[in-house]
């Protein structure tokens, strides 16, 4: 038992590794090649292949990870404030901040071009999806149509300004907050 779980560890670790160095790889705008991301971590490629599959594989585990990690600061952000405003404020200033400071996340967000072309329409159904999910949880008396459209039109008004700012981000969580409510008319 212990022996499986050391393995999977290992495996786990190597993952981390390979998507590491393929991330700043993609920063660098350079293409994701399986035989230079193995050089670097050190390992066969066919190892690389045994784990992803192939580059489409590897570039879709890498946008995976980002799109967790990202949305999990946002849901983070939401459930840290009991007041719906506050959270929505929260969540679209932590969403405009990580973006303008991980170019990984903005590249994927904004449809830029980049080491796995155009992978923005998952991220942003994703986002969608548990910007809707929060305001279930938190407000369940709210009509279904109106957390959907909320949802929606969140997610894609930060993209929005991801594309073209606003004004500081500060500025522009507000409005999209106030948005937000409007549409839910809470």
């Amino acid at each position: 038992m212990e022996r499986r779980s050391m393995a999977r560890r290992a495996r786990d670790d190597l993952r981390t590794e390979v998507l590491d160095v393929a991330e700043r790889l993609a920063v660098a705008g350079d293409r994701l090649s399986m035989p230079e991301i193995a050089r670097r971590v050190g390992v066969s490629r066919q190892t690389l292949y045994s784990e992803f599959g192939d580059r489409d594989g590897l570039a879709a585990a890498l946008v995976l990870r980002a799109t967790d990690e990202f949305l999990d600061r946002i849901i983070s952000a939401l459930d840290g404030e009991a007041d719906l405003h506050a959270a929505w404020v929260a969540a679209a200033g932590a969403a405009l901040t990580e973006a303008s400071v991980n170019p990984l996340v903005k590249a994927l967000l904004t449809g830029a071009p980049s080491a796995f072309g155009d992978r923005s329409g998952p991220i942003v159904a994703a986002a969608t999806e548990r910007a809707a999910g929060y305001l279930r949880r938190s407000r369940p008396d709210l009509p279904d149509d109106d957390v959907d459209l909320a949802a929606d039109t969140v997610t894609r008004l930060v993209v929005s300004h991801l594309v073209l700012p606003g004004g500081p981000a500060e500025l522009v969580a507000e409005k999209i907050a106030t948005v937000v409510l409007r549409i839910l008319r809470v």
